[in-house]
């Protein structure tokens, strides 16, 4: 397995990057670690009210004082179970708030990012980094920060009442106070690493045991099912060895935590019987120091493993950081934004209408993460209404020609042009909104069905959506699943591929694109289908300008012009019949279909 090992250097657990989204949050915030401070100073007073009851009422006897004493201490506790509660609920909100907050601006971002980031990027990656990473985060600024403040501020409450009372044994104590920092600072650190280890094999049985299940019928059929057994095995056998050893560290974490604090009661104990024999200190007092030897260990392993833990999560905010600050490849400049709007604010009246004139005015491209340019000084002007058909083998570069057109890409020198103007001078949600794109592969959105018909146009009459669904002969779909308010699950889990195209096709027509493309769009349905998707072809891309990506050359025979496209380069183009008189790569694509 491939183990983790990122590491950052940021200054202060990396707070500092998260302070646009914190600055937000600061008066709260304040609220809370006042209230801390509050809360743990009123820990450290607890004991001193054992040390006048053990002089006062014991030593001398007395009842005296002892109801104004009563009702002090009520009064004190019910205040600190106000400072709690009201602590406590600002922490979660804080946590809650700053979750919200950074999962907001993560989508956000990944909406505005370019293809080529998705390509280099795993959906599981993305997923953790908005999901997993924003939760790391929001308990370290909330709860992991106030846990630090309440144990921070007891332990130095109570060593400031210790040197106020007895300095001998403050002494004593902070020197074992000391000691333990060391040893349970070297425990947490050896505990953190085992963790970390825990969770990377922890997600590669996930993984295994995912690919067992969606993969059980390949698995089944090609006969590995012993192969996939030995290695689950071994990855759990792996985890059992990394799970025992961070057991065992944790269990001497916790016996030298309370090894520490015995000592430190024994050393409280020794040093106090020696002064109070000798009338130096009231029992009282010794109380005091008893109660602090035994409660100020465990905060101190709180605040180490708090820092440990902020350490870990330095890893997050870094990931976190690197997701919102990355830059599109494909961006629209400050001047289009602000004549246009951008994907969020579009300022819809200052845009222009559009024909449909597409030109390629002598692009060269390389993909971003490439070694080669698959198109080299190309140029093709495509008239408005046009029917443009590229055509190649599996792999042969199709799609990008149609991924310039609709900006997923730029060209790495030259021109796209709509209408004659370059595509970069107008916003990318302008000619996003006058596109229609069927993918080989449709996606559809957990909804109903009007929902995903709607995408595209809002505004869409009931007739206009049967219409459309006409037209691709879906109606018979829609109906079986219970009509336009029928439920879809998440990517059209209940649909066929075939069924998913011929919705995701009458999506298309209903928003009544200027330009058409469509990627391999019968390649999944059955003769029949394909028949009546082109009659349906035929009709909607009547006055537009349309891209067809087509694997069944049938399909294709009709078009304005054919580009026939091998290893990323057009290297044939032509109407059916010029190219079939060529005898060129169109032929033999023919021949063989």
């Amino acid at each position: 397995m491939k183990q983790s090992n990122e590491h950052s250097s940021m200054p202060l657990f990396g707070i500092p990057k998260l302070s646009p989204f914190l600055v937000k949050y600061r008066g709260r915030i304040i609220f809370m670690v006042t209230l801390g401070f509050l809360s743990s100073l009123i820990d450290t007073i607890y004991p001193l009210f054992n040390r006048y009851a053990l002089d006062h009422f014991v030593a001398e006897q007395t009842l005296s004082g002892l109801g104004r004493m009563t009702a002090l201490y009520v009064a004190i506790l019910i205040f600190q179970l106000w400072l709690n509660y009201q602590s406590m609920l600002d922490s979660g909100k804080v946590e809650m708030s700053m979750n919200r907050d950074l999962r907001n601006a993560a989508f956000a971002r990944i909406q505005t990012l370019s293809f080529s980031y998705f390509n280099q990027n795993s959906v599981g990656y993305i997923h953790a980094r908005i999901m997993s990473d924003t939760g790391k985060i929001g308990e370290a600024v909330s709860w992991r920060m106030m846990d630090c403040v309440w144990n921070g501020a007891y332990i130095l409450f109570a060593i400031v009442v210790m040197l106020l009372t007895d300095r001998v044994l403050a002494a004593w104590m902070l020197a074992l106070m000391g000691v333990a920092a060391v040893l349970i600072w070297v425990f947490q650190r050896s505990l953190v690493v085992h963790n970390r280890s825990m969770r990377e094999w922890n997600a590669t049985i996930s993984g295994d045991f995912n690919e067992g299940v969606t993969g059980a019928r390949t698995i089944k059929l090609l006969g590995i099912e012993q192969k996939m057994q030995r290695e689950f095995e071994a990855d759990t056998a792996s985890m059992r060895r990394v799970s025992v050893r961070a057991g065992r560290t944790s269990a001497l974490l916790i016996s030298t935590v309370t090894l520490m604090s015995s000592i430190a009661l024994a050393v409280v104990l020794w040093q106090g019987q020696i002064l109070t024999r000798e009338g130096l200190m009231k029992i009282g007092t010794l109380s005091v120091f008893m109660s602090y030897a035994l409660g100020m260990i465990e905060p101190l392993q709180t605040i180490i493993a708090n820092i440990s833990a902020f350490i870990g999560i330095q890893v997050n905010i870094e990931r976190l950081m690197r997701l919102l600050g990355q830059p599109a490849d494909v961006a629209d400049t400050e001047e289009v934004i602000r004549r246009y709007g951008d994907s969020f604010h579009p300022k819809t009246q200052n845009w222009e209408e559009i024909r449909g004139d597409v030109e390629f005015r002598d692009v060269t491209f390389r993909y971003p993460d490439g070694e080669e340019d698959v198109l080299e000084h190309f140029s093709l002007k495509v008239k408005a209404g046009s029917n443009i058909a590229i055509v190649g083998e599996t792999g042969a570069g199709k799609t990008t020609l149609v991924n310039l057109v609709c900006r997923f890409y730029e060209p790495t020198a030259g021109q796209v042009l709509i209408d004659g103007k370059d595509v970069r001078e107008r916003s990318m949600l302008w000619l996003h909104s006058h596109l229609g794109y069927v993918l080989q592969s449709p996606h559809l959105f957990s909804g109903t069905v009007r929902e995903n018909l709607c995408y595209g146009r809002a505004d869409a009459t009931d007739e206009e959506i049967w219409q459309a669904l006409s037209q691709v002969h879906a109606v018979d779909i829609v109906r079986r699943l219970g009509g336009l308010e029928g439920i879809i699950r998440e990517g059209g889990g209940s649909l066929s591929t075939g069924e998913k195209q011929l919705l995701s096709f009458a999506r298309a027509i209903l928003a009544d694109p200027r330009l058409l493309i469509l990627d391999e769009a019968t390649s999944s349905v059955d003769t029949v289908t394909e028949k009546a998707i082109q009659d349906a072809i035929r009709t909607v891309i009547r006055g537009r300008t349309s891209f067809v990506i087509a694997h069944r050359l049938s399909t294709i025979r009709e078009a304005d012009l054919i580009l026939v496209v091998e290893d990323g380069r057009i290297i044939e183009q032509g109407t059916h019949a010029q190219l079939m008189q060529q005898r060129g790569a169109y032929y033999e694509l023919c021949m063989r279909q």
